[in-house]
């Protein structure tokens, strides 16, 4: 081989491995469902841009992405289902029957179950991401269940009861609920620290979030937050909780250490549910009064921007 040869060579060489690495790092897609277009709202997390709006249905309400991220999981209120959507084709493909007005989706850790919170049946409905098709619905004694929401290690799933003032736990192992906690008035957003010690809910009508310590099932704080406390999520290394607060166009940022809010954002109007980057670096935001999502940057508190979505965007999952 020739001193050019090689060198041409290692040039492509480095070529690939750039391509490689630089594909390995791409930014994550935020996915925003819009309850009054019938829409979701693809944002490319590195530039903050709308790149895409994929079919809905009548009114996507919760999301979940597979973690290959291939499929995504929309809970559809009028139609009574879960759609699915091939995300390489952006496209639909499928649909399982839930029951009446289902909202909060989540899938569990280990990408075997997809579950769906349906209120007024008062059901969490599992789906099979292998088969797609229904598995099996454990019903739950709070009235309109919204949220569903798993424990980091899959084992617990905890249930907001929006009518009944309380959180249902469900055992995933025996199917069914071992445990009720009550909390504030119309409990909303649940979020789990990474080692899956302390659940944070939201309520609503309290402007509070409850502390659950999850072995024992008792609530050990309460954290006073701002005007219609709805929306949770944690921060990967679980020193911050965020809540966004409905009523006061803010999101309450809490200190897990002191259990303290220690910064409050103003956002958009009526901030509902929301999610991180898997880096923690920016806080998603879904403002349904304002048809935006409110890009908060962590490190500073402060929000960066505001993108504009569709018609009354209900939350936001990234992957």
């Amino acid at each position: 081989m020739t001193p050019l040869q090689r060198r041409l060579l290692l040039s492509a060489i480095a070529a690939v491995l750039l391509t490689s690495a630089l594909v390995a790092e791409a930014a994550p897609f935020a996915y925003v469902p819009n309850e009054g277009s019938g829409t979701i709202s693809v944002i490319d997390t590195a530039t903050d841009q709308v790149v895409a709006e994929m079919p809905g249905g009548g009114k996507p309400r919760g999301l979940a992405v597979s973690g290959d991220a291939r499929w995504l999981y929309v809970s559809d209120q009028p139609d009574s289902s879960l759609r699915i959507v091939d995300l390489e084709r952006r496209a639909p493909a499928g649909s399982v029957a839930l029951g009446k007005s289902p909202e909060g989706v989540a899938l569990s850790p280990d990408g075997r179950w997809v579950v769906a919170a349906v209120e007024e049946n008062h059901e969490i409905v599992v789906v099979d991401t292998r088969s797609k098709q229904r598995a099996f619905a454990i019903p739950v004694k709070g009235e309109n269940p919204e949220h569903a929401v798993f424990s980091p290690d899959g084992r617990q799933l905890f249930v907001s009861a929006e009518n009944g003032d309380a959180v249902d736990i469900i055992d995933m192992a025996a199917r069914k609920q071992v445990a009720q906690v009550k909390v504030g008035a119309r409990p909303r957003g649940i979020g789990f620290l990474p080692d899956g010690s302390r659940a944070y809910v939201a309520a609503e009508n309290a402007n509070e979030v409850f502390v659950i310590d999850t072995a024992r099932h008792a609530t050990v704080a309460r954290i006073p937050a701002g005007l219609r406390a709805n929306g949770v999520a944690v921060h990967p290394d679980g020193s911050r909780v965020y809540v966004s607060n409905g009523g006061a166009a803010s999101v309450s940022v809490i200190d897990t250490k002191t259990n303290t809010v220690v910064a409050t954002v103003p956002v958009g109007q009526r901030p509902w549910n929301m999610a991180l980057t898997p880096d923690g670096a920016k806080l998603y935001v879904a403002n349904g009064r304002s048809g935006t999502v409110s890009v908060i940057d962590t490190a500073r508190n402060e929000k960066l921007r505001d993108i504009t979505v569709g018609k009354l965007p209900w939350g936001v999952v990234v992957r």
